[in-house]
C-alpha cells in the first residue's frame, strides 16, 4: 500500500530556476547560467553532476534543478535555442553581407 511516507517528496524548481535574465530562457536563479547551457554539456561531453557543478561554479542540487527542468521542459528549451541559432545566423549574414 502506498502511504505519504513511501511518496517522495516533490522538488520545488522554482527555488533553483528563474526566468528574470534573458527573457523567456530558463536559468540558475541568480546567476546567468542557462538551463540548455548545463544540460548540452552534460550531454556533449558527458560531464557528471559534481564535474558540472564544477565547471559552472554551482551546487550539485543547482545542477539537478536544470538537468531536471531541461528534462520536463525540453521541446520548449530545444526551440529557444534553435530561435537563437536562427537569428545569430541572421545577424551573422546580415553582417558579413554589409561587409561586402
Amino acid at each position: 500500500m502506498i502511504t505519504q511516507e513511501t511518496i517522495p517528496p516533490t522538488v520545488d524548481l522554482r527555488k533553483y530556476i528563474d526566468f528574470k535574465f534573458f527573457g523567456e530562457r530558463p536559468h540558475i536563479r541568480g546567476r546567468r547560467v542557462w538551463v540548455s547551457m548545463i544540460a548540452a554539456n552534460a550531454e556533449a561531453n558527458q560531464w557528471n553532476i559534481p564535474h558540472l557543478a564544477h565547471e559552472f561554479t554551482l551546487t550539485e542540487e543547482e545542477v539537478l534543478a536544470a538537468l531536471l527542468y531541461y528534462r520536463e521542459h525540453k521541446a520548449e528549451i530545444d526551440r529557444q535555442d534553435a530561435e537563437e541559432q536562427r537569428l545569430f545566423d541572421e545577424m551573422a549574414s546580415t553582417s558579413s553581407a554589409n561587409e561586402k
